[in-house]
Protein backbone atom coordinates (compact mmCIF):
# COMPACT_ATOMS: atom_id res chain seq x y z
CA UNK A 1 0.00 0.00 0.00
CA UNK A 2 1.23 3.50 -1.55
CA UNK A 3 1.58 5.76 2.21
CA UNK A 4 0.97 9.31 0.99
CA UNK A 5 1.48 12.18 3.62
CA UNK A 6 -0.81 15.01 3.10
CA UNK A 7 1.65 17.62 2.41
CA UNK A 8 4.12 15.30 0.52
CA UNK A 9 1.84 14.12 -1.44
CA UNK A 10 1.06 17.78 -2.56
CA UNK A 11 4.50 19.00 -2.24
CA UNK A 12 3.70 22.00 -5.02
CA UNK A 13 0.55 24.13 -3.73
CA UNK A 14 3.22 26.57 -2.48
CA UNK A 15 1.67 28.88 0.37
CA UNK A 16 -1.86 28.17 1.07
CA UNK A 17 -4.55 31.09 1.11
CA UNK A 18 -5.14 30.63 4.58
CA UNK A 19 -1.87 32.33 4.98
CA UNK A 20 -2.87 35.79 3.93
CA UNK A 21 -5.65 37.34 6.04
CA UNK A 22 -6.79 40.70 4.85
CA UNK A 23 -9.68 42.73 6.25
CA UNK A 24 -13.37 42.14 5.37
CA UNK A 25 -15.87 44.45 3.92
CA UNK A 26 -19.43 44.13 4.56
CA UNK A 27 -21.61 43.94 2.04
CA UNK A 28 -24.68 46.45 1.99
CA UNK A 29 -28.44 45.71 2.81
CA UNK A 30 -29.75 46.97 -0.56
CA UNK A 31 -33.68 45.82 -1.20
CA UNK A 32 -32.50 43.13 -3.81
CA UNK A 33 -29.15 42.63 -3.32
CA UNK A 34 -26.26 41.68 -5.89
CA UNK A 35 -23.76 39.10 -5.56
CA UNK A 36 -20.47 38.52 -6.70
CA UNK A 37 -19.29 35.07 -7.65
CA UNK A 38 -15.50 33.95 -7.69
CA UNK A 39 -15.40 31.25 -10.35
CA UNK A 40 -12.40 29.32 -11.64
CA UNK A 41 -13.80 29.52 -15.40
CA UNK A 42 -17.18 30.54 -17.02
CA UNK A 43 -17.14 29.10 -19.84
CA UNK A 44 -15.24 27.13 -21.89
CA UNK A 45 -15.93 28.05 -25.76
CA UNK A 46 -16.33 31.97 -24.66
CA UNK A 47 -20.17 31.63 -25.72
CA UNK A 48 -23.25 31.10 -23.91
CA UNK A 49 -25.09 28.69 -25.89
CA UNK A 50 -25.87 25.63 -23.76
CA UNK A 51 -24.98 23.57 -27.12
CA UNK A 52 -21.34 24.81 -27.24
CA UNK A 53 -20.48 25.03 -23.63
CA UNK A 54 -21.21 21.22 -22.30
CA UNK A 55 -19.20 21.61 -19.06
CA UNK A 56 -18.97 21.53 -15.27
CA UNK A 57 -18.17 25.53 -15.46
CA UNK A 58 -21.24 25.92 -17.83
CA UNK A 59 -23.55 24.14 -15.59
CA UNK A 60 -23.28 26.63 -12.51
CA UNK A 61 -23.59 29.72 -15.18
CA UNK A 62 -26.29 28.48 -17.11
CA UNK A 63 -28.44 26.37 -14.75
CA UNK A 64 -31.50 27.40 -13.67
CA UNK A 65 -30.83 30.75 -13.83
CA UNK A 66 -30.36 31.47 -17.45
CA UNK A 67 -31.65 28.39 -18.91
CA UNK A 68 -34.61 26.49 -19.15
CA UNK A 69 -36.11 23.28 -20.54
CA UNK A 70 -40.01 21.92 -20.83
CA UNK A 71 -38.98 19.64 -18.24
CA UNK A 72 -36.62 21.50 -15.32
CA UNK A 73 -34.32 18.99 -13.41
CA UNK A 74 -34.84 18.83 -9.71
CA UNK A 75 -31.60 21.10 -8.74
CA UNK A 76 -32.37 21.34 -4.61
CA UNK A 77 -33.81 17.72 -4.23
CA UNK A 78 -33.03 13.86 -6.16
CA UNK A 79 -32.59 15.45 -9.41
CA UNK A 80 -35.38 14.47 -10.77
CA UNK A 81 -37.55 15.60 -13.36
CA UNK A 82 -40.09 18.79 -12.44
CA UNK A 83 -42.49 20.78 -14.72
CA UNK A 84 -40.88 23.65 -16.13
CA UNK A 85 -42.04 25.25 -19.57
CA UNK A 86 -44.04 22.32 -19.97
CA UNK A 87 -46.97 21.46 -17.55
CA UNK A 88 -47.69 17.85 -18.49
CA UNK A 89 -46.16 15.52 -20.48
CA UNK A 90 -47.77 12.03 -22.07
CA UNK A 91 -46.27 9.41 -23.82
CA UNK A 92 -48.42 8.49 -27.19
CA UNK A 93 -45.65 5.26 -27.92
CA UNK A 94 -42.68 3.96 -27.88
CA UNK A 95 -41.20 6.89 -29.96
CA UNK A 96 -43.09 10.05 -29.30
CA UNK A 97 -43.86 12.15 -26.16
CA UNK A 98 -46.40 15.10 -26.51
CA UNK A 99 -45.74 18.12 -23.82
CA UNK A 100 -48.34 20.78 -23.05
CA UNK A 101 -46.60 24.32 -22.36
CA UNK A 102 -46.92 26.25 -19.86
CA UNK A 103 -48.66 29.37 -21.26
CA UNK A 104 -47.72 33.18 -20.47
CA UNK A 105 -44.50 32.73 -19.87
CA UNK A 106 -42.49 34.87 -21.37
CA UNK A 107 -38.95 35.66 -23.25
CA UNK A 108 -36.45 38.25 -22.15
CA UNK A 109 -37.23 40.09 -25.33
CA UNK A 110 -40.81 40.16 -23.88
CA UNK A 111 -42.11 37.71 -26.69
CA UNK A 112 -44.32 34.64 -25.34
CA UNK A 113 -42.91 31.09 -25.58
CA UNK A 114 -44.93 28.99 -27.87
CA UNK A 115 -44.36 26.25 -29.87
CA UNK A 116 -42.70 27.56 -32.87
CA UNK A 117 -39.63 28.29 -30.12
CA UNK A 118 -39.60 24.59 -29.27
CA UNK A 119 -39.52 23.53 -32.65
CA UNK A 120 -36.87 25.67 -33.68
CA UNK A 121 -35.04 25.28 -30.38
CA UNK A 122 -34.43 21.16 -31.53
CA UNK A 123 -33.80 22.31 -35.33
CA UNK A 124 -31.59 21.62 -38.09
CA UNK A 125 -30.93 24.99 -38.39
CA UNK A 126 -30.34 25.68 -34.62
CA UNK A 127 -28.48 22.30 -33.50
CA UNK A 128 -28.29 19.52 -35.62
CA UNK A 129 -26.97 20.35 -39.31
CA UNK A 130 -27.28 18.37 -41.86
CA UNK A 131 -26.95 15.18 -39.72
CA UNK A 132 -29.65 12.51 -39.98
CA UNK A 133 -31.25 10.77 -36.90
CA UNK A 134 -30.19 6.83 -36.37
CA UNK A 135 -32.50 4.73 -37.46
CA UNK A 136 -34.29 7.25 -39.95
CA UNK A 137 -34.42 10.08 -41.50
CA UNK A 138 -35.31 13.70 -40.16
CA UNK A 139 -39.01 15.35 -40.59
CA UNK A 140 -41.13 18.19 -40.70
CA UNK A 141 -37.88 19.80 -42.58
CA UNK A 142 -41.16 21.40 -44.93
CA UNK A 143 -42.79 22.97 -42.23
CA UNK A 144 -39.45 24.55 -40.99
CA UNK A 145 -37.30 26.82 -43.57
CA UNK A 146 -34.84 28.93 -41.51
CA UNK A 147 -35.08 32.64 -42.79
CA UNK A 148 -31.72 33.07 -41.77
CA UNK A 149 -28.75 30.61 -42.26
CA UNK A 150 -26.10 31.15 -39.47
CA UNK A 151 -22.34 29.48 -39.59
CA UNK A 152 -22.39 27.27 -36.19
CA UNK A 153 -19.68 25.64 -34.37
CA UNK A 154 -18.66 22.62 -36.49
CA UNK A 155 -18.89 20.94 -32.86
CA UNK A 156 -22.53 21.50 -32.86
CA UNK A 157 -24.11 18.92 -34.81
CA UNK A 158 -21.96 16.27 -33.38
CA UNK A 159 -22.80 17.54 -29.51
CA UNK A 160 -26.65 17.47 -30.39
CA UNK A 161 -26.43 13.92 -31.92
CA UNK A 162 -24.82 12.86 -28.23
CA UNK A 163 -27.50 13.96 -26.34
CA UNK A 164 -30.90 12.86 -29.62
CA UNK A 165 -29.15 10.75 -31.58
CA UNK A 166 -32.57 9.48 -32.96
CA UNK A 167 -34.63 12.78 -33.10
CA UNK A 168 -36.23 13.19 -36.29
CA UNK A 169 -38.10 16.31 -35.38
CA UNK A 170 -40.65 18.72 -33.11
CA UNK A 171 -43.85 18.69 -34.54
CA UNK A 172 -45.98 22.01 -33.21
CA UNK A 173 -49.28 20.10 -32.75
CA UNK A 174 -50.78 23.65 -31.92
CA UNK A 175 -49.67 27.21 -30.44
CA UNK A 176 -49.07 25.10 -26.64
CA UNK A 177 -48.08 21.30 -27.82
CA UNK A 178 -45.66 19.54 -29.35
CA UNK A 179 -44.69 16.43 -29.73
CA UNK A 180 -41.02 15.08 -29.87
CA UNK A 181 -40.83 12.14 -32.69
CA UNK A 182 -38.09 9.73 -32.07
CA UNK A 183 -36.57 7.58 -35.55
CA UNK A 184 -36.22 4.53 -32.71
CA UNK A 185 -37.86 3.29 -29.65
CA UNK A 186 -36.55 5.41 -26.64
CA UNK A 187 -37.68 4.63 -23.13
CA UNK A 188 -35.65 7.78 -22.19
CA UNK A 189 -37.01 10.77 -24.08
CA UNK A 190 -38.47 12.10 -20.94
CA UNK A 191 -34.98 11.93 -19.34
CA UNK A 192 -33.58 13.90 -22.66
CA UNK A 193 -35.77 16.85 -22.08
CA UNK A 194 -34.48 17.68 -18.61
CA UNK A 195 -30.65 17.11 -19.66
CA UNK A 196 -27.87 19.66 -20.22
CA UNK A 197 -28.60 20.96 -23.87
CA UNK A 198 -32.41 20.54 -24.20
CA UNK A 199 -33.68 24.28 -22.83
CA UNK A 200 -35.66 26.84 -24.90
CA UNK A 201 -34.68 29.45 -26.90
CA UNK A 202 -36.36 32.12 -28.84
CA UNK A 203 -36.42 31.90 -32.30
CA UNK A 204 -37.07 35.67 -33.17
CA UNK A 205 -33.76 36.53 -31.75
CA UNK A 206 -32.09 34.17 -33.40
CA UNK A 207 -33.63 35.78 -36.70
CA UNK A 208 -32.47 39.18 -35.98
CA UNK A 209 -28.71 38.17 -34.55
CA UNK A 210 -26.16 38.82 -37.74
CA UNK A 211 -23.93 36.32 -36.38
CA UNK A 212 -24.13 32.83 -34.52
CA UNK A 213 -21.47 34.57 -32.13
CA UNK A 214 -23.74 37.77 -31.33
CA UNK A 215 -26.81 35.26 -30.44
CA UNK A 216 -24.78 32.93 -28.44
CA UNK A 217 -22.92 35.33 -26.34
CA UNK A 218 -26.53 37.05 -25.38
CA UNK A 219 -29.17 34.13 -25.94
CA UNK A 220 -32.69 34.93 -25.38
CA UNK A 221 -34.25 32.95 -23.10
CA UNK A 222 -37.00 32.21 -20.41
CA UNK A 223 -35.15 31.83 -16.92
CA UNK A 224 -35.14 34.36 -14.19
CA UNK A 225 -31.93 36.29 -14.75
CA UNK A 226 -31.02 37.56 -18.14
CA UNK A 227 -27.48 38.16 -19.65
CA UNK A 228 -26.82 42.04 -18.66
CA UNK A 229 -22.93 41.74 -19.53
CA UNK A 230 -20.88 39.08 -21.23
CA UNK A 231 -16.67 39.52 -21.23
CA UNK A 232 -15.63 35.96 -22.26
CA UNK A 233 -12.50 35.09 -20.20
CA UNK A 234 -13.48 37.97 -17.39
CA UNK A 235 -17.28 37.61 -16.01
CA UNK A 236 -20.60 37.47 -16.79
CA UNK A 237 -23.40 39.70 -15.13
CA UNK A 238 -27.33 38.22 -14.87
CA UNK A 239 -29.64 40.79 -14.14
CA UNK A 240 -33.18 40.24 -12.55
CA UNK A 241 -35.86 39.81 -15.17
CA UNK A 242 -38.88 40.48 -13.67
CA UNK A 243 -41.42 39.26 -15.72
CA UNK A 244 -40.54 35.64 -15.09
CA UNK A 245 -43.27 33.18 -14.87
CA UNK A 246 -41.71 31.53 -11.66
CA UNK A 247 -41.95 34.74 -9.66
CA UNK A 248 -39.96 38.14 -9.37
CA UNK A 249 -36.32 37.12 -8.43
CA UNK A 250 -34.81 37.75 -5.29
CA UNK A 251 -31.60 39.46 -6.71
CA UNK A 252 -30.39 42.04 -8.90
CA UNK A 253 -27.74 40.87 -10.35
CA UNK A 254 -25.59 38.01 -10.14
CA UNK A 255 -21.87 39.04 -11.55
CA UNK A 256 -19.78 35.56 -12.17
CA UNK A 257 -15.92 36.52 -11.84
CA UNK A 258 -13.38 34.32 -13.20
CA UNK A 259 -10.61 33.61 -10.56
CA UNK A 260 -8.57 30.84 -11.75
CA UNK A 261 -6.28 30.47 -8.43
CA UNK A 262 -7.63 28.88 -5.74
CA UNK A 263 -5.60 31.87 -3.45
CA UNK A 264 -7.08 34.56 -5.16
CA UNK A 265 -10.65 33.31 -4.91
CA UNK A 266 -10.50 32.68 -1.16
CA UNK A 267 -8.29 36.34 -0.32
CA UNK A 268 -11.45 37.74 -2.26
CA UNK A 269 -13.94 35.93 0.13
CA UNK A 270 -12.07 36.88 2.92
CA UNK A 271 -11.65 40.51 1.92
CA UNK A 272 -15.14 41.06 1.30
CA UNK A 273 -14.66 41.61 -2.74
CA UNK A 274 -16.40 38.30 -3.68
CA UNK A 275 -19.64 36.97 -1.89
CA UNK A 276 -18.91 33.63 -2.91
CA UNK A 277 -15.87 31.42 -4.16
CA UNK A 278 -16.43 28.35 -5.77
CA UNK A 279 -14.36 25.16 -6.13
CA UNK A 280 -12.93 25.31 -2.68
CA UNK A 281 -10.29 21.93 -1.97
CA UNK A 282 -11.15 20.21 0.93
CA UNK A 283 -8.24 21.84 2.64
CA UNK A 284 -9.23 25.32 2.69
CA UNK A 285 -12.36 24.87 3.95
CA UNK A 286 -11.12 25.37 7.83
CA UNK A 287 -9.65 28.78 6.67
CA UNK A 288 -13.05 30.09 5.42
CA UNK A 289 -14.94 28.90 8.44
CA UNK A 290 -12.67 30.23 10.69
CA UNK A 291 -13.46 34.02 9.10
CA UNK A 292 -16.48 35.73 11.19
CA UNK A 293 -19.00 35.79 9.04
CA UNK A 294 -18.46 33.28 5.94
CA UNK A 295 -19.35 29.11 5.60
CA UNK A 296 -18.26 26.57 3.60
CA UNK A 297 -21.19 24.57 1.61
CA UNK A 298 -20.83 21.24 -0.41
CA UNK A 299 -21.06 17.63 -0.88
CA UNK A 300 -20.78 14.71 -3.38
CA UNK A 301 -22.33 15.57 -7.05
CA UNK A 302 -23.92 13.36 -9.65
CA UNK A 303 -19.83 13.35 -11.44
CA UNK A 304 -17.13 11.11 -11.28
CA UNK A 305 -14.21 12.46 -11.80
CA UNK A 306 -11.88 9.79 -14.19
CA UNK A 307 -8.98 9.42 -16.71
CA UNK A 308 -8.97 8.87 -20.09
CA UNK A 309 -7.07 6.30 -22.68
CA UNK A 310 -6.19 7.34 -26.08
CA UNK A 311 -5.96 4.08 -28.55
CA UNK A 312 -4.11 5.37 -31.09
CA UNK A 313 -0.91 6.08 -28.63
CA UNK A 314 0.79 2.76 -29.50
CA UNK A 315 1.63 2.05 -26.14
CA UNK A 316 -2.06 2.04 -24.92
CA UNK A 317 -3.47 0.48 -27.91
CA UNK A 318 -2.75 -2.72 -25.89
CA UNK A 319 -5.76 -3.05 -22.79
CA UNK A 320 -3.09 -4.95 -21.02
CA UNK A 321 -1.02 -1.70 -20.44
CA UNK A 322 -4.29 0.34 -19.43
CA UNK A 323 -5.83 -2.53 -17.27
CA UNK A 324 -2.45 -1.95 -15.48
CA UNK A 325 -2.49 1.57 -15.12
CA UNK A 326 -6.12 1.06 -13.50
CA UNK A 327 -4.92 -1.24 -10.91
CA UNK A 328 -1.82 1.17 -10.22
CA UNK A 329 -3.84 3.58 -8.62
CA UNK A 330 -4.61 3.81 -5.20
CA UNK A 331 -7.96 5.67 -5.02
CA UNK A 332 -8.57 5.89 -1.07
CA UNK A 333 -4.84 7.22 -0.57
CA UNK A 334 -5.89 9.80 -2.93
CA UNK A 335 -9.31 10.84 -1.45
CA UNK A 336 -7.61 10.34 2.16
CA UNK A 337 -4.69 13.42 0.43
CA UNK A 338 -6.16 15.40 -1.05
CA UNK A 339 -10.11 15.12 0.00
CA UNK A 340 -10.16 14.91 3.89
CA UNK A 341 -11.87 11.84 3.27
CA UNK A 342 -14.54 14.08 1.84
CA UNK A 343 -15.39 12.33 -1.12
CA UNK A 344 -16.21 8.49 -1.99
CA UNK A 345 -15.51 5.73 -4.93
CA UNK A 346 -17.82 5.17 -6.51
CA UNK A 347 -19.18 2.20 -8.09
CA UNK A 348 -17.89 2.84 -11.11
CA UNK A 349 -19.54 5.35 -13.49
CA UNK A 350 -22.76 5.08 -12.36
CA UNK A 351 -25.09 6.59 -9.98
CA UNK A 352 -27.59 5.35 -7.81
CA UNK A 353 -30.64 7.66 -9.07
CA UNK A 354 -30.29 5.57 -12.17
CA UNK A 355 -32.89 3.01 -9.40
CA UNK A 356 -33.76 -0.22 -10.90
CA UNK A 357 -30.75 0.08 -13.57
CA UNK A 358 -27.99 0.51 -10.67
CA UNK A 359 -25.65 -2.48 -10.95
CA UNK A 360 -25.25 -2.82 -7.00
CA UNK A 361 -22.62 -5.24 -7.06
CA UNK A 362 -19.90 -3.03 -9.35
CA UNK A 363 -16.77 -1.81 -8.24
CA UNK A 364 -14.07 -0.21 -9.86
CA UNK A 365 -10.70 -2.45 -10.76
CA UNK A 366 -8.81 -2.87 -7.40
CA UNK A 367 -5.67 -1.40 -6.33
CA UNK A 368 -2.86 -4.15 -7.03
CA UNK A 369 0.01 -3.50 -8.20
CA UNK A 370 1.29 -6.90 -8.32
CA UNK A 371 -1.16 -7.76 -10.79
CA UNK A 372 -0.33 -4.41 -12.46
CA UNK A 373 3.21 -5.39 -12.64
CA UNK A 374 2.19 -8.82 -14.07
CA UNK A 375 0.21 -7.08 -16.59
CA UNK A 376 2.76 -4.99 -17.68
CA UNK A 377 5.12 -8.39 -18.51
CA UNK A 378 2.49 -9.79 -20.49
CA UNK A 379 2.17 -6.76 -22.82
CA UNK A 380 5.87 -6.81 -22.70
CA UNK A 381 6.20 -3.32 -21.88
CA UNK A 382 9.84 -1.46 -22.01
CA UNK A 383 9.32 1.39 -20.13
CA UNK A 384 8.16 3.84 -23.70
CA UNK A 385 6.87 7.30 -22.10
CA UNK A 386 2.98 7.92 -22.25
CA UNK A 387 2.31 11.17 -22.48
CA UNK A 388 0.17 13.05 -20.06
CA UNK A 389 -1.97 15.96 -21.38
CA UNK A 390 -2.62 18.05 -18.25
CA UNK A 391 -4.29 21.59 -17.44
CA UNK A 392 -3.93 23.11 -14.04
CA UNK A 393 -6.86 22.61 -11.87
CA UNK A 394 -9.75 22.93 -14.14
CA UNK A 395 -10.74 20.67 -11.74
CA UNK A 396 -10.43 20.81 -7.94
CA UNK A 397 -7.08 19.27 -6.89
CA UNK A 398 -6.28 18.36 -10.50
CA UNK A 399 -1.99 18.70 -10.51
CA UNK A 400 -1.60 17.70 -7.09
CA UNK A 401 -3.99 14.36 -8.36
CA UNK A 402 -2.19 14.19 -11.44
CA UNK A 403 1.12 14.26 -10.00
CA UNK A 404 0.09 11.66 -7.39
CA UNK A 405 -1.41 8.93 -9.99
CA UNK A 406 2.05 9.59 -11.93
CA UNK A 407 4.19 8.39 -8.67
CA UNK A 408 1.82 5.33 -8.32
CA UNK A 409 2.12 4.30 -11.99
CA UNK A 410 5.87 4.40 -11.67
CA UNK A 411 5.76 2.60 -8.56
CA UNK A 412 4.29 -0.09 -10.98
CA UNK A 413 7.12 0.49 -13.68
CA UNK A 414 5.01 2.66 -15.83
CA UNK A 415 6.68 5.65 -17.49
CA UNK A 416 4.06 8.39 -17.49
CA UNK A 417 5.24 11.83 -18.32
CA UNK A 418 3.20 15.24 -17.51
CA UNK A 419 2.54 17.92 -20.41
CA UNK A 420 1.28 20.91 -19.09
CA UNK A 421 -1.51 22.43 -21.52
CA UNK A 422 -3.20 25.46 -21.73
CA UNK A 423 -6.55 24.67 -22.66
CA UNK A 424 -9.00 22.44 -23.89
CA UNK A 425 -7.87 22.69 -27.54
CA UNK A 426 -4.07 21.53 -26.61
CA UNK A 427 -5.41 18.76 -24.69
CA UNK A 428 -7.30 17.28 -27.61
CA UNK A 429 -5.40 18.84 -30.41
CA UNK A 430 -4.78 15.77 -32.74
CA UNK A 431 -0.62 16.97 -33.32
CA UNK A 432 1.40 14.95 -31.29
CA UNK A 433 1.39 11.61 -29.38
CA UNK A 434 -2.02 11.41 -26.94
CA UNK A 435 -1.81 9.59 -23.90
CA UNK A 436 -3.93 9.98 -20.87
CA UNK A 437 -6.26 13.03 -20.38
CA UNK A 438 -8.85 14.07 -17.30
CA UNK A 439 -12.10 14.51 -17.61
CA UNK A 440 -15.00 13.97 -15.16
CA UNK A 441 -18.40 12.19 -15.98
CA UNK A 442 -21.70 12.93 -15.05
CA UNK A 443 -25.64 11.59 -15.00
CA UNK A 444 -27.66 14.76 -16.35
CA UNK A 445 -30.76 12.43 -16.31
CA UNK A 446 -31.60 9.22 -14.32
CA UNK A 447 -30.98 6.38 -15.99
CA UNK A 448 -27.38 4.86 -17.96
CA UNK A 449 -27.63 6.31 -21.04
CA UNK A 450 -27.13 9.83 -19.64
CA UNK A 451 -23.47 8.68 -18.71
CA UNK A 452 -21.59 6.11 -20.22
CA UNK A 453 -23.27 6.10 -23.44
CA UNK A 454 -23.53 9.88 -23.66
CA UNK A 455 -19.58 9.84 -23.24
CA UNK A 456 -18.41 6.65 -24.62
CA UNK A 457 -20.75 5.21 -26.73
CA UNK A 458 -20.72 5.93 -30.26
CA UNK A 459 -22.13 9.13 -30.48
CA UNK A 460 -19.86 10.23 -27.80
CA UNK A 461 -17.22 12.43 -27.34
CA UNK A 462 -14.39 10.17 -26.78
CA UNK A 463 -15.36 8.40 -29.95
CA UNK A 464 -15.71 11.70 -31.81
CA UNK A 465 -12.39 12.65 -30.82
CA UNK A 466 -10.90 9.04 -31.90
CA UNK A 467 -9.59 8.41 -28.54
CA UNK A 468 -11.13 4.82 -28.00
CA UNK A 469 -13.53 2.73 -29.93
CA UNK A 470 -14.89 -0.76 -28.85
CA UNK A 471 -17.44 -2.87 -31.14
CA UNK A 472 -19.41 -4.54 -29.16
CA UNK A 473 -19.54 -2.04 -26.32
CA UNK A 474 -21.32 -0.05 -29.25
CA UNK A 475 -23.37 -2.32 -29.81
CA UNK A 476 -24.33 -2.21 -25.99
CA UNK A 477 -25.31 0.88 -26.28
CA UNK A 478 -27.73 0.22 -29.19
CA UNK A 479 -29.10 -1.84 -26.87
CA UNK A 480 -29.52 0.85 -23.98
CA UNK A 481 -31.18 3.63 -26.12
CA UNK A 482 -33.60 1.57 -28.70
CA UNK A 483 -34.95 -1.28 -26.56
CA UNK A 484 -38.16 -0.85 -24.35
CA UNK A 485 -37.19 -4.38 -22.43
CA UNK A 486 -35.70 -3.29 -18.95
CA UNK A 487 -34.13 -6.08 -17.85
CA UNK A 488 -32.72 -6.05 -21.58
CA UNK A 489 -31.21 -2.61 -21.00
CA UNK A 490 -29.55 -3.72 -17.55
CA UNK A 491 -27.71 -6.05 -18.88
CA UNK A 492 -26.66 -4.33 -21.69
CA UNK A 493 -25.62 -1.56 -19.37
CA UNK A 494 -23.57 -4.00 -16.99
CA UNK A 495 -21.50 -5.86 -20.00
CA UNK A 496 -20.90 -1.79 -21.01
CA UNK A 497 -19.52 -1.00 -17.92
CA UNK A 498 -17.59 -4.38 -17.50
CA UNK A 499 -15.71 -3.89 -20.72
CA UNK A 500 -15.02 0.05 -20.59
CA UNK A 501 -13.66 -0.19 -17.52
CA UNK A 502 -12.04 -3.93 -17.14
CA UNK A 503 -11.66 -5.52 -20.65
CA UNK A 504 -10.59 -3.00 -22.91
CA UNK A 505 -10.78 0.15 -20.63
CA UNK A 506 -11.40 3.45 -22.40
CA UNK A 507 -11.54 5.22 -18.40
CA UNK A 508 -10.34 4.87 -14.70
CA UNK A 509 -12.96 5.98 -12.49
CA UNK A 510 -11.20 7.91 -9.52
CA UNK A 511 -13.58 9.18 -7.10
CA UNK A 512 -17.11 10.55 -6.94
CA UNK A 513 -16.69 14.53 -7.80
CA UNK A 514 -17.37 17.02 -4.58
CA UNK A 515 -18.13 20.53 -4.92
CA UNK A 516 -17.74 23.21 -1.58
CA UNK A 517 -18.48 26.75 -2.05
CA UNK A 518 -17.20 29.39 0.85
CA UNK A 519 -19.94 31.92 1.03
CA UNK A 520 -21.10 34.81 3.36
CA UNK A 521 -23.59 33.09 5.82
CA UNK A 522 -25.66 36.01 5.82
CA UNK A 523 -27.36 35.28 2.81
CA UNK A 524 -28.75 32.28 3.54
CA UNK A 525 -28.50 30.58 0.39
CA UNK A 526 -28.08 26.42 0.33
CA UNK A 527 -26.04 24.91 -2.35
CA UNK A 528 -27.49 22.54 -4.92
CA UNK A 529 -25.56 18.56 -4.76
CA UNK A 530 -24.54 19.88 -8.21
CA UNK A 531 -22.12 22.34 -9.83
CA UNK A 532 -25.14 24.22 -10.54
CA UNK A 533 -26.36 27.14 -8.12
CA UNK A 534 -29.82 28.35 -7.61
CA UNK A 535 -30.46 31.62 -6.99
CA UNK A 536 -34.21 31.45 -7.87
CA UNK A 537 -36.43 33.04 -4.80
CA UNK A 538 -37.48 29.51 -3.65
CA UNK A 539 -33.64 29.21 -2.44
CA UNK A 540 -33.12 32.57 -1.15
CA UNK A 541 -33.51 33.19 2.18
CA UNK A 542 -31.73 36.28 2.79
Amino acid sequence: MLSLNRRSALGLLGATAGSIILPRIAMGQATRPSVTIAVQKITINGTLDIWNEGSNVGERVFFPNLWEGLILRNWMGDQGPLPGLATEWTRIDDKTVELKLRQGVKFHNGDELTADDVVFSFSPERVFGSTQPAGGKTIFEADHKPTTVKELPATLPGNGRRLWPALAGVEAVDKYTVRFHNATPDVTIEGRLYAFGSQITNHRAWNEAEAYVDWARKPITTGPYMVGDFRPDVSLTLVAFDEYWGGRPPLAEIRFVEVPEVASRVNGLLSGEYDFACDLPPDQIATVQAASGLEVQGSTILNHRVSVFNIENPILRDPLVRRAMTHSIDRQAIIDALWGGQTVIPAGLQFPFYGDMFIKDWTVPEFNPELARDLLKQANYKGDAIPYRLLNNYYTNQTANAQIMVEMWKQVGLNVQIEMKENWGQIHDPAGVKGVRDWSAGGTFNDPVSGIVNQYGPNGEVQQKKDWTNTEANQMAAVMETSTDRAARKKAFARMLEICEREDPVYQVLHQNAVFTGMKSSLKWKAAPAFAMDFRASNWAS
